[in-house]
């Protein structure tokens, strides 16, 4: 019995290894960006986004936040709500 379960476990991994290896992978060389990967060329946030960004700071804005200008569509933790309580300067958790 544990011999066929053995065997059966076997087979399912080289079928499963058959068609990976059939799988487009795109940047199988790090250091070299896919020829035909997409390409941002332009990142336009609305009020409502600026909006969350700047919740709880007041005018007139510190120099230091210039950086939300050049901020693209990646994950940023700063226009989300940090830990509550005292470490809640930003008045996230009112």
């Amino acid at each position: 019995m544990l011999r066929k379960i053995t065997l059966g476990l076997g087979l399912l991994g080289l079928a499963l290894n058959q068609s990976l290896a059939e799988e487009f992978i795109s940047g199988q060389n790090p250091s070299e960006r896919p020829k035909d990967a997409p390409v941002i060329e332009n990142v336009e946030h609305e009020g409502a986004w600026y909006a969350q960004a700047l919740h709880g700071i007041s005018e007139p804005y510190p120099f230091s936040l210039k950086f939300l200008e050049d901020q693209g569509n990646w994950e940023t933790p700063f226009n989300k709500p940090g830990m509550p309580g005292r470490y809640d300067i930003r008045g996230w958790h009112k």
